[in-house]
């Protein structure tokens, strides 16, 4: 559990850098300078870090993997007709875990080289939000299709990089958004057709044998569920989720 927690940091170390410095040096001032602002007051302070913490789970959502993950598992649902079965508990739960797995790296990196001279004060709050930005950058880029990012440059007016790290956050992060829900979207549909295929079936069944008042799915669904057993369904899905991100 330790290991766990020490990843879950890792990956969203970039993201409270800003943070992390003020509760490290609390017990010796009480005030924090900002360049241009000047002193900020220590009740201001908490505000600031309730502020910071906020973003982590719209962060979570749209900078990592776990967008694309939860609309896979949705659709398998779907497919399934399983209706709450697993719950949303259960999925939101695997999704993040299969994020900080993936993840990983990732976080590794930004740890090295943002968060661990920052807690040392070595660097400045700034100089560890320029550091941590380019692993958290090359992996969105790594995922985000060229019309997504051309569609953004056009919208925002941003001239026309010459390399990937002159890319500005502000349009690599909805596009990456926009490329992870066009993605999730196509493997829900692959994940799909052999289960309606399943209910097409099924349906003309009864349908021939003059069943008319018995309800389909309640057939079509033992036989999903053992089909999605016998093929080992959630490791083939799992395998394929994480492997889409390397």
């Amino acid at each position: 559990m330790r290991r766990l927690f020490v990843m879950l940091g890792n990956v969203f170390g970039v993201w409270l850098a800003m943070a992390t410095p003020l509760l490290a040096q609390a017990p010796e001032r009480t005030t924090l300078t900002i360049d241009g602002v000047g002193a900020v007051s220590a009740p201001l302070q908490v505000v600031l870090l309730l502020t910071l913490l906020s973003f982590v789970p719209a962060v979570l959502m749209t900078m990592t993997s776990f967008t694309r993950i939860v609309i896979v598992f949705h659709f398998l649902r779907q497919a399934l007709g399983t209706q709450e079965a697993p719950s949303n508990q259960i999925l939101v739960g695997l999704a993040l875990f299969l994020t900080v797995f993936i993840m990983a790296p990732v976080g590794e990196q930004v740890n090295a080289l943002a968060v661990q001279p920052a807690l040392r004060n070595e660097i400045t709050v700034t100089q560890a939000l320029e550091r941590g930005a380019p692993p958290v950058r090359a992996f969105m880029l790594k995922q985000t299709r060229e019309s997504d990012l051309a569609l953004f440059v056009e919208l925002g007016k941003v001239p026309r990089p010459d390399t990937p790290e002159a890319v500005p956050m502000r349009v690599v992060v909805p596009a990456f958004i926009l490329s992870e829900l066009k993605t999730g979207f196509q493997m829900g549909f692959y994940l799909f057709v052999p289960f309606l295929l399943i209910d097409l079936v099924v349906s003309t069944t009864l349908l021939s044998m003059g069943m008319l008042q018995l309800p389909p799915a309640m057939i079509s669904l033992p036989f999903k569920v053992m089909l999605f057993v016998m093929i080992d369904g959630w490791n083939l899905l799992v395998s394929s989720l994480v492997r889409s991100f390397l």
